[in-house]
This record gives structure tokens, sequence and C-alpha cells, in this order.
């Protein structure tokens, strides 16, 4: 039995109405930036030669898209420093978690379809949810100790980070009981994955706190419950094929091979090292059960700038459209409620809140530190240091793609600051 969040109207996604989000869209569009952009070519040149040069990257690359048309490419360093392949514009990179917003750009086409409501509990379409429990602390013999949810998973905590669930990135009771079931492991399909990650006590209860985590994951699990074929097979239907993203995808060909740039690890000494090839190659040139909704997409440049002139124009790219204006508009709307006040780390990423696998722009940037860009925009980036962003106040789209971890922040800033100018601040906020 669904509860009575059902009551709640479908138009109301997100907690506004239509008019609401429209407008807040639109005037991201229209208000003039409070600095005047001029994409500085030498500037990002020099941006990108100097990350090489410092030792945090062994290759990088940058993609502006101002007002419709191309303003800037740019690329420096080595694609594979070891074999002495320098970083081109069909390099191909893994991008880690910017595969997350193409996983919800699916679930939200089946959205748009009646599939479900945002406020549906997560249990009614994945029914090994439906008995989670949640961290409740140690008992005297060490052992985990769980209580009941207060609510259920809804459809939106997977969409904003919110439902409870770890990634097995820290320290607390509940991630190290993520790591020992590890259910994002590659020989798990999707329905094995839900039922293991379904298995681990929620690091908080939903709805109340912000924490990166395998949501993305079970959305990709959704998509293929909700459409019935491969989460794969239906990304490459419903959105890679129609926006001609001919080298993008979880599985490619071994004649790809050649192109794909190495990975490069940090080091104790700071100085960065060539990862395995087995650590750069498992997720797409090797046998694997698991096709992850939250990474595992491989890219180029233009690719992906494909995919993020499509949100840019609201949904539709020369004349194929894969979502409506509305709906995009929605991804790109923070939802996040103010009593939310525990974020692990998303302020550091700038003045904001979260939407549907975004990042959003809230506020202006308040100190010379902060990343530069402007209210309204949003974005995501990936594993490796790979970044892409969508600032409708400027009508601009950028991809930058690297391949260094740990993720480096530094060169996200220092990339802004090339795009827009050290001193861009951009509209004013509400």
């Amino acid at each position: 039995m669904k509860t009575q969040l059902l009551g709640l109207c479908a138009m109301a996604l997100l907690g506004l109405s239509d008019n609401a989000v429209a407008q807040t869209w639109t005037k991201a569009q229209t208000q003039t930036a409070g600095t005047h952009l001029r994409i500085d070519r030498a500037r990002i040149d020099a941006a990108l030669a100097q990350m090489v040069a410092d030792g945090r990257a062994a290759g990088v690359s940058a993609l502006v898209w101002v007002d419709g048309r191309e303003v800037y490419f740019g690329a420096r360093g080595d694609a594979d420093r070891e074999a002495r392949k320098p970083m081109t514009r069909d390099t191909l990179i893994q991008i880690f978690s910017m595969t997350k917003p193409v996983t919800g750009v699916a679930l939200m086409q089946l959205w748009e379809q009646g599939k479900f409501r945002i406020d549906d509990p997560l249990s009614d379409y994945l029914p090994e949810f439906a008995a989670v429990r949640v961290y409740a602390g140690a008992n005297p013999d060490g052992s985990v100790r769980t209580e009941a949810p207060h609510r259920p998973i809804l459809i939106r905590d997977i969409l904003r980070h919110t439902a409870g669930f770890g990634y097995g990135d820290t320290a607390h009771p509940a991630d190290l009981l993520f790591k020992q079931a590890d259910p994002l492991a590659l020989d798990h399909d999707l329905p094995e994955f839900g039922r293991r990650l379904a298995a681990v006590p929620l690091v908080y209860q939903p709805g109340t706190q912000w924490r990166y985590s395998a949501a993305v994951a079970v959305q990709g699990l959704l998509v293929e419950k909700l459409s019935g074929v491969p989460l794969e097979t239906y990304v490459k239907r419903h959105i890679l094929d129609p926006l001609g993203m001919k080298d993008t995808g979880w599985t490619q060909p071994a004649d790809r091979l050649p192109r794909l740039a190495a990975g490069y690890r940090k080091g104790p000494d700071g100085k960065l090292a060539r990862m395995t090839d087995t650590d750069i190659r498992s997720i797409n040139f090797a046998p694997r059960k698991l096709t992850p909704g939250d990474f595992g997409l491989i890219s180029t440049s233009d690719d992906y700038m494909r995919f993020a002139r499509m949100l840019l124009n609201k949904g539709s790219l020369d004349g194929v459209r894969l979502l409506k204006p509305s709906t995009v508009e929605r991804m790109a709307t923070d939802d996040l409620d103010p009593a939310i006040t525990e974020r692990l780390w998303l302020p550091g990423k700038g003045d904001g809140g979260f939407g549907i696998d975004f990042f959003v722009r809230n506020g202006q940037p308040k100190t010379p530190e902060e990343n530069r860009g402007a209210v309204g925009e949003f974005f995501w980036d990936g594993a490796w240091s790979t970044l892409f962003w969508v600032d409708p106040a400027n009508k601009l789209t950028a991809v930058f793609l690297a391949q260094t971890a740990p993720f480096d922040g530094t060169l996200h800033r220092d990339l802004r600051r090339a795009v827009y100018g050290a001193d861009y601040r951009g509209p004013a906020g509400d």
C-alpha cells in the first residue's frame, strides 16, 4: 500500500510548481552577469599547461561552448605518459561519476512516461528495500544495533542522495558493512547489487542528511526494472545513440583500447604513478556482470559535450528531444530542505545545493578560493578529477577531462578561473 505521500501532485515534483521552477531557470538565463564573461584562450592554455607542469596531472583537456558554438578546445600532456601518447581530442577517458547524470536522465525519461512518482516508496518497485534497517549504534558486545526507518526510502531520496545508503568510503560502521557486502563488485548483476545493498544498514534515517552514496546505482536498477531491458541497453537506445555519442559506453570494443588514457595516482611523495592495466580496463575491456549506474562510462570530450549541450538546450539537441524542458529544469533545481544541514563535503563544491544528480549553484562565490561560476549553473564531476558544467546565465557548457586520482579539486578551481576570470562572480542569487 502506498503512503499518503502519493497524494502529492506529481506536477509539484521537488516541492515547486512548474511556474516557480521555470522562473528560476529563466532568471538564470536572462540575468546579466556581474562581471562580463570573455573567453581568453591564452589564459585557459596557460592553466592547462600549468596543471601538467606542476605534476597535478599527466594530461588534461578542456572543451568550452558558448551560445551554440565551440569557443575553445585545448589539450596538454599525455594520455599515456609511459607510451608517450599525447592527450588528444579523441582520447577515451574513464569519467566515473559523470556517469550519474546520464543514469538520471534515463530514469527521468521513465518518469515522464508515468512509470513512477517521485514520492513513491522505493520498495513499491524494488521490494528488497521494504525491510531495510538503520544503524543505531553499537551493542555491548560490539555488534551493530539497528532500528526501523522512521519513514520509507522514497524515490526522491535516491535522486538527491538522502536515502541513507553508504558507499563504503568512510570508517562508519555501516560503511564497513557495505565493504563486506561488496554490492558493487563487477561479478554481480544489478539485481544482486540491490539484494546486497538492501541487507546493509542505512547510515542515517532517510531524508535527514545528504551523503554521497550508491543511490545512483539504485537508480540504474530502477531503470532496468521499469523499462524491462538491461540498463546498458536502455541508455544506448534512448540517450547515447540518439545524441550521436558514438564513443561513449560501459562496454568498449577492443580496437578502442589504444585510445584509452592511463590512470595516474598521486603517492605519498606527491608524484603521479601509473595505475595497473587491471585498474584501468576492468570495467570496460574485461568480462563483467554489473552495469553500474553510478560509474563506468568511458567517453570523449566531444561526446560528453553533446550530453551537456542537450541539458543546456532543455532536453534536446539537433532536433532530437530526450526530455521535456520542465524535466531538465527540475533536475537543475535545488531540492535539499534547509533542515538537511548534514551535507558531508557538498558545501566544498560552492554556495549551493543538490537537485537530481547535479550540484546546483544558489549563490555567488563568496571568497577568492571558491570556484568561479554563475548562479543557476549545475554540474557534476568524476573520481579521476573530470568535470562538466552547464551555465544557463552565459549559455555556456564546459567539459574537462583528466586522469588524476585521488580527486584533485584544485584542477577545477584553476580551470574555472581560466574560463571566467579570477574576479568573476556572475549574477546575484535571490
